[in-house]
C-alpha cells in the first residue's frame, strides 16, 4: 500500500507492471497455489484483448502472475476494503453492470489503454461459477477490438485439486462472501491453477458477437464445458 501511494507515482510503466507481478507471485504463494501455464502468453505490437472464464477473486492475481493486462473487474471490487483502491491504482478499469451505457465508457478506456500500449483482459460471463460451468459470453466489451483489429486471446482458467479434478475451492459464487472465500483458499492444503493461453482471434473483419461465440468455444473446448 505504500508503494502505491507514495512511489508508483513515480514509477515508469515498466516498474509498476514488475511489481504488480511480484505482489501476485507472492499472492499465489501465500494461498500455496501452483500456476501452471500451457500455451504462450501473447506478445505483439498489435492491441490485444484477452478473454477469460472467470472463477474467483483469484484469478487476476494468477494471470498477472505469468501475464500483464489491465484487467476490467465489476464496480463492487472498487469498494472493497484495501483491495479495491490497490486495484484501481495498479490501473484495473471499473464497469457497472446494471448500467448499459456505462459500457459505453469502458469502451473508450480500452481504447485508451491499447493506445498506452497495454493488453486489456475481460471476463465476457460478467459473473463467476465453480469452475465446472461455462456460462455466454457477453459481447459489448468486445467492441474495442473489432474497431481496431485487435487480437483477441482466449484465456482457459481452472483450478485443480491434487488429483487433477476440478477445486471449486477458490470459487467465489452464490451466497459466499468474500470474507469466506479467503478463509476457504488460505485453509486449503495446496491448490492447482492452469492457465491456458490459446491460439489468437483476428478481429479484423469480425463482427463483437461472432468474437465471443469463437472465443467461447476456444476456451468451451479445452475445459470440456458445455453451458
Amino acid at each position: 500500500m505504500l508503494t502505491v501511494a507514495l512511489l508508483f507515482p513515480f514509477y515508469s510503466q515498466e516498474r509498476r507492471w514488475r511489481a504488480i507481478q511480484r505482489w501476485s507471485v507472492g499472492v499465489c504463494r501465500i494461498v500455496c497455489l501452483d500456476v501452471r501455464v500451457i500455451g504462450a502468453p501473447p506478445s505483439t505490437g498489435r492491441p490485444i484483448l484477452a478473454v477469460a472464464n472467470h472463477v474467483s477473486w483469484l484469478d487476476i492475481q494468477t494471470i498477472h502472475s505469468v501475464w500483464r493486462a489491465r484487467f476490467v473487474a465489476k464496480s463492487e471490487v472498487r469498494r472493497w476494503p484495501v483491495i479495491g483502491w490497490l486495484s484501481a491504482r495498479a490501473g484495473t478499469l471499473f464497469i457497472e453492470r446494471r448500467h448499459r451505457r456505462h459500457a459505453a465508457s469502458i469502451n473508450r478506456a480500452i481504447h485508451e489503454a491499447f493506445a498506452a500500449g497495454d493488453a486489456v483482459a475481460v471476463f465476457p460471463e460478467g459473473t463467476t461459477t465453480e469452475g465446472n460451468q461455462l456460462l455466454r459470453f457477453h459481447s459489448s466489451l468486445l467492441q474495442p477490438a473489432v474497431d481496431e483489429a485487435a487480437l483477441v486471446i482466449p484465456i482457459a482458467l481452472r483450478y485443480l485439486n491434487e488429483n487433477g479434478e476440478v477445486d471449486v475451492t477458490p470459487s467465489y459464487v452464490g451466497d459466499r462472501s468474500l470474507l469466506e472465500s479467503v478463509i476457504s483458499v488460505v485453509s486449503a492444503r495446496r491448490l492447482h491453477a492452469h492457465v491456458h493461453f490459446l491460439p489468437p482471434i483476428d478481429a479484423a473483419g469480425r463482427s463483437r458477437r461472432e468474437l465471443a461465440e469463437l472465443s467461447h468455444r476456444a476456451i468451451s473446448q479445452v475445459l470440456s464445458l458445455g453451458t
